[in-house]
């Protein structure tokens, strides 16, 4: 065997042993990608075995209290996909607003006298409103087609089943006799079907099958109101605040990693020689950290901005808060991520680890609103989930100061207690 061929082989053996002894490395490799790709195949339908899905989340505004209204409600609630909520206008548009509905359904009064009159003429049909998320437009037309769906077999059964109203059918011929805008023909078919009918509904139940007829035309009117306090819903305002999130995020892991590095070159060693306190060494690395963190969100909002047309149509100052908020998280996470750390190969991998976890739960990369019922509630938990919502609301939803409130006080929560973590666990001994 040639001295190359046996270098050659001493060389891939010594990266094999290298790789498999760091134990941390290894198990971030191997594990990122398992994670990463259980996480896509159960958003988007798993194995198959799983056939629930997440439910919409849908306010119900019942303005006419009607019997063919409460039934439709009473329909609705019953559909997989939706889970409707009973509110009034006022806190239905609000909720909405606010990215907590995803829709409102408004039945307006007399829309339970109107709506079967409607089948049998060309205008005056209740005029029902559906008030949505422009993030999440995708909803629209699937609650469109389940309240068409349930509106048209309340308002038919009331027709064409036993019992029926008579004076719904009376009312709905005097209509087409009377109607100027019918042909002569049109006009005596018509009369004959509503007379068919009226005699169908005169005849014993027991005499009638169990089937039911079909209408003839939407008995009402379906319009869209996206209801946004900004001035219109910017996809990219969502995009960028998730783009952002992860790169600075990444930017403060290799903040990091520069770190454990100036720790093993035995930079550490000399600074314990000067006067200074643990708590100026990591702080002055924190506060530096967050400064180009801050750095970095400028320039990316001003791109957008300039380029991309995103505002901040809520509070300029609940942006900055959140901003900063975020900013210290992502410096604080780099410096959890160096004092956990024992190399820098199994830092670098347990960071990335650690980021795709973050930004993936976070809503960065897909929005929230499309993960599973129990993912939802899970997102909660993690901080990027915030800095995400936060940017968003201070940007195309135009929500106010308040709004930011909540998501600063969540990640300056978990950025105090990843430094907690780093201050414990940072070896201070180590060259």
């Amino acid at each position: 065997m040639s001295s190359t061929l046996t270098a050659f082989r001493a060389l891939v053996r010594k990266d094999l042993v290298t790789f498999l002894r760091d134990r941390r490395a290894l198990v971030v490799s191997v594990l990122t990608p398992i994670v990463i790709a259980a996480f896509f195949g159960s958003m988007f339908g798993g194995d198959g075995s799983d056939t629930s899905v997440s439910r919409i989340p849908v306010a119900i505004v019942d303005q006419d209290g009607s019997d063919l209204s409460k039934a439709i409600v009473a329909d609705l609630a019953t559909e997989t996909s939706l889970d409707t909520i009973p509110l009034s206008e006022a806190a239905a548009r609000e909720r909405v607003r606010a990215g907590k509905l995803h829709a409102a359904i408004v039945f307006p009064q007399g829309f339970g006298a109107e709506a079967p009159r409607a089948l049998f003429r060309g205008s005056g049909k209740p005029a029902i409103e559906l008030l949505y998320d422009p993030s999440q437009s995708f909803v629209r037309p699937i609650i469109e087609g389940l309240l068409t769906q349930h509106i048209m077999q309340r308002v038919t059964r009331a027709l064409f089943s036993a019992g029926g109203s008579i004076g719904i059918v009376d009312q709905a011929l005097a209509n087409v006799k009377d109607s100027a805008t019918l042909d002569a023909g049109s006009r005596a078919d018509l009369v004959t079907l509503l007379e068919a009918v009226r005699r169908y509904q005169t005849r014993p139940a027991a005499e009638q099958p169990s089937d039911r007829g079909n209408g003839l035309s939407l008995p009402f009117t379906l319009t869209n109101v996206a209801i946004s306090t900004g001035p219109h819903y910017n996809s990219y305002a969502h995009s960028f605040a998730g783009m952002s999130v992860q790169f600075i995020l990444f930017m403060g892991i290799d903040a990091g990693v520069v770190l454990l590095l100036m720790r093993q070159q035995g930079f550490w060693r000399r600074l314990r020689a000067a006067p200074l306190s643990r708590g100026v060494l990591l702080g002055s690395r924190v506060a530096g950290t967050t400064l180009i963190a801050l750095v970095i969100l400028s320039i990316v909002y001003l791109v957008a901005a300039i380029f991309f047309r995103v505002r901040i149509a809520g509070s300029a100052a609940g942006f900055v808060g959140v901003a900063v908020a975020f900013a210290l998280l992502a410096a604080t996470t780099g410096l959890m991520v160096a004092a956990v750390g024992r190399s820098v190969a199994a830092t670098r991998g347990l960071s990335v680890f650690a980021v795709l976890i973050l930004v993936m739960l976070g809503g960065a990369w897909v929005p929230v609103f499309v993960f599973p019922a129990w993912l939802q509630r899970v997102s909660a938990f993690v901080p990027t989930r915030w800095a995400v919502d936060g940017l968003d609301a201070m940007t195309w939803r135009g929500l106010a100061f308040e709004a930011a409130l909540q998501p600063i006080a969540i990640m300056l929560g978990w950025a105090a207690l990843f430094a907690m973590i780093a201050v414990w666990r940072f070896d201070w001994e180590a060259d």
